[in-house]
Order: C-alpha cells, then structure tokens, then sequence
C-alpha cells in the first residue's frame, strides 16, 4: 500500500544512535595514536561525525569544508612534494655520463643472502614476498639454524598479513629457499646481497671468495651502511660488478633502498640494483660513495647535536619529543636505541676515534680539532646497547624490550659526566633543540649536493 514515488534515502532524518558520542570520542584517540600529528585521518573522523549529526546536504557541506581545508594545507602540499620525489628518484644518472634512459637491468632469476644477523633476515623476507628463488648462506650451523629459525618466524608473520594465507609465500620449498653453509651453492645465481657486520677485512674476504666462485655476470651487492664501496670491490676481479645495496633497519618494513656505485661499477649493475628496489615494492635511491654514503652521513651531525645538547643540561626524552612534536617518526635517542648503540660504536673504533687505537694524550671532546662526545662510547662500555640490552639512552621493561622509559641512572651519570669536564648546565628552550638538530642535518644535506654525492634535492628528501 506504499506509492512508488521514488524514495531518496538522503531526504530521510538521521537516525539517533545510542552511545554514539561515546564511540566516536573513543575513535578519535585511536586515530590520534595510530596517525600522530597526521590532518587527514582527524578531518576524516570529523566528516563522519558530522554525517551522524546533520541532515545529509548540510553533513555534504561539511565534508567539502573539510576537504578545502586539507587542500591547502602544509601537509597536503608536502605530500605531494613526496609523491613526485619518489618518482623523480627513478630517473637516476651518476657523473660520469651513466643514466636511467640508456641502461637496461640483467634479469634475476636467483638470489643470495650472506649473514643471518638482523639485516640479513630482513633482506631474505623482502626476497621470498617478491617472489625471488634464495640461498641463505651463514658460516656454521649454529648460525644457521639460528637465522633460519627467525627468517621463519618472519615469514610466517608476513604469509598471515597477507590474503590467502601461506600458500601465496611459497617459503617451505627447497627450490624457493634454501639455507645452506655452503658458498659452493652460490655457482649459478645472478645477485648476492653480503649482509655480514660492518668489518672491512670481513667484507672483502667474502667479496674475494665470491668472485671466485660466483658467474662472471653475476651482480655482487654488500649492505653496508658506511664503508667504502671501492675498497670492498678491490677484493673481487669484477669491480664493475660491485655495488652496495644499502637497506634500513627492519629491512622487511623500511621503504628506503641507498643504492651506492662505486668509482667502476657498471650502469648494468646500478640499473639492475634499481630493478631489484622495484621488484621489492622499495623507493631505490642512487648515490655516490663517502663515508656514511646520504642517509647515515646525514644521520651523523644530527645525532651529534642531539647529544650535545645532553652534554649542556638537555635530557634524551626532552630532545626526542622535541623532534616527534615536529614530525618525525621516532627522535634521535629513541631510534638509536632501537637501531643499537654497538653498531655506532664499532664504526667510531673502525675509525680511531675511540677504543684502544685512540693515541695517547687524544683531549676526551675532542677529534681532529672537531668537538667530539665520548657520551655514547661511554654508554656502550657500560654494556648499554638500547634496546637489545634493556638499557640505553633509555631504560625497557627487558631485553629486547620495546618500551622506553627515562632511567635516573642515565640522569644521574650525566650530572657526574658534566661535573668531570667542567660543563655548566643551563636551561635549553625547544626552539633551540629543534633548530639545532634539524640546521646540522639540512647543512649536511646542502655538503652531499655541493660535492654531487647526490644528483638532486629530492633524492636527499
């Protein structure tokens, strides 16, 4: 008995929910956490609210409101900007003539992994969800089966995130991947990734036995973070074959792949490392060869003023909020922390600047007529590596702990350190914590263009 007039579901009130208000308010912090400092997902929560509260062309209305707002917004435009830079870091090209237009990738059928440390595990997970045929390689079996064990466990986390279960991650079949302790078994792939610690003599022992045994086309990548690409190709009898692969920790998350030519290696094999970042749904970014290459060379003088500013009275949880307050994911003290202050701390004594090589009479903040802080050597030989340990800059509820929360000992040592080396404390403003922190890392940014270390801004960005 209904006339059949069509009926315009918009034209009808909106229906009063219970708790309604109770549920959105408790959205909302969930965003807040999830999406920190993010506009868009608040503005988003905001049109929803407004559609359980208002007639549809006035809810309409607002969301348009909304939508103004974001476009014009910092962020908006930000985004932007880093959508077009992960784009224009395709189009690579290096110095000396070599480019993006004329250099064609070699096919890469297999693949191997040496070190099941961290990183290795990682680079192996990144390899298995592209699809890639692996050998894993470490140098016994108590490594391996270590390694092998952890790879797994990845693995099985990544097969549930994904739909259909275990089945699309092939993981379980030899002919997928394969651990072995064997460099025997890398005679026929086409690309090793050398994912052993940072160890020049290390690294160029393995590079002398791959060329030995790897296929004479075969691409030869080392995931080192600082060292110097030429000298580990040194080691090989293809020079032109090598390049670092430079992955950012946890390898199987971080979108970020530093590409790195040495002074001989092939446009085939930087053009190749590109194909892999893209095979590996990574952002590959081609740069030159210096110490610490662009994100860690970066990373350096930022982390250096973050700890100076402790030197002078700061606290890490006051600079590291300082610096998420601003945007960044996770500030300089919490991510070293994470990251391991032992990896800093092995390079520093790889380059004399502390441990036994340090000469004699060398002043405590001072090298090479730079100010120097011992603080985070010091720290490390407390045995305070972050995370790993349960103690670093922070304290966490265990080893391998999570949870960062300020440790008085760390206040309580830092009075002790100032009080040594004569520093008076003063008050230190966020202002100045953020400008001096944030000036170091653009400066050096600016340095890594000046000597085209970097072909362009966005690849820094």
């Amino acid at each position: 008995g209904q006339p059949l007039g069509p009926r315009r579901l918009s034209l009808k009130p909106v229906p009063k929910l219970p708790n309604m208000e109770a549920f959105l308010d408790k959205a909302l912090v969930k965003v807040k956490k999830q999406a920190w400092g993010c506009l868009a997902p608040e503005l988003c929560l905001q049109a929803v609210r407004a559609a359980t509260e208002r007639p549809f062309a006035e809810g309409v209305r607002r969301e348009r409101e909304l939508f103004q707002v974001l476009l014009s917004s910092g962020q908006a435009q930000a985004l932007q900007y880093a959508f077009f830079a992960e784009r224009a870091v395709r189009r690579w090209a290096t110095p000396s003539g070599a480019s993006w237009s004329s250099a064609a990738p070699q096919p890469v059928r297999k693949a191997a992994v040496i070190g099941l440390g961290t990183m290795g595990q990682g680079i192996v997970t990144c390899l298995v969800k592209a699809n890639i045929p692996l050998v894993a390689l470490e140098q016994d079996l108590e490594n391996l089966n270590k390694g092998r064990k952890a790879v797994m466990l990845l693995l099985e986390r990544e097969a549930m995130k994904m739909e259909g279960g275990a089945q699309t991650l092939d993981f379980h079949n030899p002919a997928r991947l394969q651990f072995t302790v064997d460099f025997d078994q890398l005679r026929d792939v086409d690309l090793v990734i050398e994912a052993v610690f940072e160890n020049m003599a290390l690294k160029k022992e393995i590079f002398h036995k791959l060329s030995k045994i790897c296929e004479p086309g075969a691409l030869l990548c080392t995931n080192t973070s600082a060292l110097n690409i030429d000298e580990i190709a040194s080691a090989t009898n293809r020079p032109q074959q090598v390049i670092g692969t430079h992955f950012f920790s946890p390898a199987h998350v971080m979108r970020l792949l530093e590409i790195i030519y040495g002074r001989h290696t092939s446009p085939t094999a930087i053009a190749t490392a590109m194909q892999l970042a893209k095979a590996l749904k990574k952002v590959g970014v081609v740069v030159g060869n210096c110490f610490g290459f662009v994100g860690n060379r970066m990373m350096f003088p930022y982390v250096q003023q973050a700890v100076f500013l402790l030197e002078e009275g700061s606290r890490p949880e006051a600079v590291d909020q300082v610096l998420e307050d601003f945007g960044f994911k996770i500030g300089p003290f919490r991510m070293s922390d994470l990251a391991g202050l032992d990896v800093g701390w092995r390079s520093r004594k790889d380059q004399g600047l502390t441990g036994p090589s340090l000469p004699a009479g060398t002043p405590a903040r001072q090298r090479h007529g730079q100010r120097y802080s011992p603080l985070p050597d010091l720290l490390c030989e407390q045995g305070r590596f972050g995370q790993k340990t349960g103690r670093g800059w922070y304290q966490y509820e265990k080893a391998g702990g999570r949870t960062a929360t300020p440790d008085p000992w760390l206040l309580n040592f830092l009075s002790q350190y100032r009080e040594t080396h004569g520093i008076k404390t003063r008050f230190i403003d966020q202002e100045e914590i953020l400008e001096r922190c944030l000036f170091s890392l653009i400066n050096e940014g600016f340095a890594i263009l000046a000597e085209g270390i970097a072909s362009g801004p966005e690849h820094l960005d």
